[in-house]
């Protein structure tokens, strides 16, 4: 039996490199890793009585020490094989690679061959292949003359992508499925980062650094996406098992980004398999899932998606039972279509086809005791759709061009009773990305992102309703108002940036963005600088790091477009800063550290309208804010049978609604959000893991009691002037997860149960009062939820 390696390349520069052959300047300074510590797979025992061949191919990541941080099988020769090449790949001992002199993270090739030696024979010790010389990002090259010219295609490696900006959460994908509370979901997964409050129970929202959800971009290859998560946030849009990469930026991020002023979450989906047909089926009692994938030739491969809830199966018959009928019970879809060709080894193009749907319908027997107007048929849906096309070449060893376009459709609506809201939507939008190496030293990344929507919105309601903070009492005897519009919003933007490396250990990242909004008729210009500087680059590593940016978000439709909104609103404007620094501790134990502060001015509010056809209301740039707090990340990256780490943020979000206004604690507040999570490895397929998270309480505006509305029958609250000035106490919960995974022949099945709410807590999700609000009590979430479901994969 013998363990080979073949490290073709590692791409130790920026992405934006393009695959191809070095130049001498490019060569000199960088080195691959060497392997040290050889490890001798075991040959499977269940293979050992055909004594077959095998080969698998896998991709390491490699750190600044020489350490495997994850491996991932490229091309699988079996299960059993598959495994055993995993584990004995987890503990090879490299020297880093190197660049300019200083130890650099990497990715490289990794081929693992298994054969069983003649019993004459002794077993040839493992043997180390001589690494060939590294570039940047090379093309794939030529292998000697036994290695065919398809054999030398597959031996493409890429580096590991720098951080651009000053803060990047990555979650592997050895974590994404398996934390507790999650049930494996990826996207979900983000609320356990530094700096995400938890959304109010049954919301499915990001709410980052004490910003409003509005404020938060998510894009899945580039497209911005509406939803991101369905019906009670029980599962994101996209499945995990189509993502290749997950990253998070909760602020300062880089130019490429625009229209938000909160955090981004930057989705990859990943390519369909080459190898062979494969794909996987999952039941549990949320929804059921299956994706099935493969080559179509040597040059196209498709991947097909979808997923089911089974909400409808087991909570109607629960809501009858509180005495609620039920006309549709929550039910929610999503579907993903891809076919990807290569039409050179530098071109690929991409057609994706994604959406999701969630709808619900209630009866309500009996009208709210509070307000008769809230009652009879209670309806949600919400979908969306996207196809998009997208176009990725590398014209020269030293250039990238990703260009793409999309069309989508998404629709809203909600009722209850006599109030009613529709929205219809249509949008393009279109990106492309172009990216130089100039020097060594200095990279050059430049793009275009257009964006364009049409809006037909139908809105029922009384009068000055249509903004949560605009409430007057019961709904009941107050006559509604319906109207209608219809709008076209179109928005370019261009951005340029460059990634400079002036002396060793230090980055610098200046970029600037500029926005135009056709429905404020205005442009805007945002600079943004990021820097991360290595004080230590060796092991173990000591980095600070940085940045400040400018970031405007045009306003809601709803704001500035007539007859919901009014003429003459801007872009409010958020200033982010931030400075941190990143400690190893040991490997691979890393502390982060990280203050910020977000400065927001020219926020949109609601006033008094100037005249009767804006139903009372208009909105003005009058509201000011601030965000400030301080994030810790101490993690314990995935490797060997442990994973964890331990998320805490100290923060406060405040607002100002106008000049000589008071300031106010936001609604999305949280003083306190601590998470604890580990995983670890038990053997023979066994895994179990613990989730522990505590959450200051939400705010909220307390009622001081009631008085009589005649007209309406019902009792109007009297609200206390001091806005949001009292919480719901505090969440705390605990979740558990166990999976055993048996692993057969050509498939594995796979068995988990996850618990969420372990201790069955009743946490605090809002404020519910008596008909004339003398008394209250709290409204608390699911007080338990097991998760039990199976899963097999090919």
């Amino acid at each position: 039996m013998k363990l080979s390696w073949i490290a073709v390349a590692c791409a130790l520069a920026y992405p934006s490199i393009a695959v191809g052959q070095p130049n001498a300047s490019e060569s000199a300074a960088l080195v691959p890793p060497k392997l040290v510590e050889p490890i001798e797979p075991t040959y499977p025992e269940s293979k050992r009585a055909s004594g077959e061949a095998a080969s698998v191919a896998l991709t390491l990541t490699i750190d600044r020490t020489g350490q495997v941080t994850d491996v991932v099988v490229a091309e699988s020769a079996g299960p059993e094989f598959d495994e055993a090449a995993v584990n004995a790949a987890r503990n090879l001992r490299f020297e880093p690679a190197q660049k300019n002199g200083s130890a650099v993270p990497a990715k490289i090739r990794y081929v693992v061959d298994f054969k069983l030696a003649p019993p004459s024979e002794p077993v040839p010790a493992p043997v180390a292949a001589p690494a060939v010389a590294a570039a940047p990002a090379p093309a794939p090259e030529k292998t000697p003359a036994t290695a065919t010219e398809d054999e030398a295609l597959d031996l493409e490696v890429q580096g590991e992508k720098p951080p651009r900006e000053p803060t990047k959460h990555v979650i592997a994908a050895e974590e994404i499925s398996r934390i507790p509370g999650t049930n494996g979901d990826a996207i979900r997964a983000i609320g356990n980062m530094p700096g995400v409050a938890r959304p109010p129970g049954g919301d499915g929202m990001l709410i980052v650094r004490g910003s409003s959800p509005n404020d938060t971009q998510v894009f899945v290859d580039g497209t911005n996406i509406p939803m991101v998560y369905h019906f009670g946030g029980l599962s994101s849009v996209i499945p995990t098992e189509m993502l290749e990469k997950l990253d998070f930026y909760p602020g300062n991020f880089g130019p490429q980004y625009g229209r938000a002023m909160g955090g981004i979450v930057d989705v990859g989906v990943r390519s369909p398999r080459k190898d062979r047909l494969g794909g996987l089926l999952q039941f549990d009692l949320v929804d059921g899932r299956m994706l099935v994938e493969g080559p179509v030739s040597k040059s196209t491969r498709f991947m097909l998606a979808g997923r089911r809830s089974w909400l409808d199966a087991w909570l109607g018959s629960a809501l009858k039972e509180t005495g609620v009928g039920v006309t549709k019970a929550p039910v929610y879809y999503d579907y993903q279509a891809m076919v990807e060709h290569d039409f050179s080894r530098e071109t690929t193009l991409r057609l994706f086809a994604f959406g999701a749907d969630d709808r619900f319908k209630l009866t309500l027997n009996s009208p709210d005791s509070k307000d008769p107007a809230l009652g009879g048929d209670a309806s949600q849906a919400t979908s969306f759709g996207r196809l998009q096309a997208r176009v990725e070449t590398r014209p020269s060893t030293t250039t990238r061009i990703s260009s793409q376009v999309s069309v989508g459709r998404e629709s809203q609506h909600f009722s209850i009773g006599d109030i009613g809201f529709d929205l219809t939507s249509n949008s393009i939008d279109a990106r492309s990305d172009f990216r130089a190496q100039l020097s060594p030293a200095v990279t050059a990344i430049a793009g275009i992102d257009l964006q364009y929507a049409n809006y037909d919105v139908t809105w029922k309601a009384p009068p000055n309703d249509f903004d949560s903070t605009q409430n007057s009492g019961p709904l009941f005897g107050r006559q509604s108002v319906e109207l209608k519009g219809k709008a076209d919003v179109f928005r370019p933007a261009a951005y340029a940036m460059l990634e400079l490396t002036p002396v060793a250990g230090l980055k610098l990242f200046p970029g600037v963005r500029a926005d135009y909004n056709n429905d404020t008729k205005g442009w805007t210009v945002d600079p943004r600088l990021g820097a991360r500087y290595d004080v230590h680059a060796g092991y173990p590593r000591t980095t600070l790091k940085g940045g400040v940016g400018l970031y405007h978000q045009p306003p809601q439709p709803y704001q500035s477009i007539e007859p919901f909104g009014n003429k003459g609103v801007g872009s409010p404007e958020a200033v982010h800063y931030s400075a941190g620094i990143e400690q190893e501790l040991s490997h691979p134990l890393e502390l982060s550290v990280e203050g910020f502060y977000k400065d927001l001015n020219n926020l949109v509010v609601p006033v008094a309208a100037a005249n009767s056809s804006q139903n009372g209301q208009s909105y003005e740039n009058i509201g000011t804010g601030r965000v400030f707090g301080s994030e810790f990340l101490l993690r314990y990256k995935p490797e060997g049978r442990f994973f964890g780490w331990v998320a805490y943020t100290l923060s406060r979000s405040e607002r100002r609604d106008g000049p000589g206004e008071a300031m106010y604690r936001y609604d999305y507040d949280q003083t306190h959000i601590m998470t604890a999570l580990a995983s670890y490895k038990l053997g023979r397929g066994w895994q179990a893991g613990a989730r522990f998270r505590y959450i200051s309480g939400t705010p909220y505006t307390p009622e001081l009691g009631g008085v009589m509305d005649y007209d309406a029958g019902a009792y109007a609250p009297i609200g206390s002037s001091d806005r949001n000035s009292a919480r719901t106490g505090a969440f705390h919960q605990l979740d558990v997860r166990i999976d055993k995974t048996w692993t057969f022949s050509a498939w594995k099945l796979s068995a988990y149960l996850d618990i969420q709410n372990a201790y069955v807590h009743q946490n605090p999700e809002g404020v519910s009062y008596n008909y004339n609000y003398s008394k209250s009590s709290n409204l608390t979430g699911i007080p338990f939820l097991p998760i039990i479901g199976l899963r097999g994969e090919l």
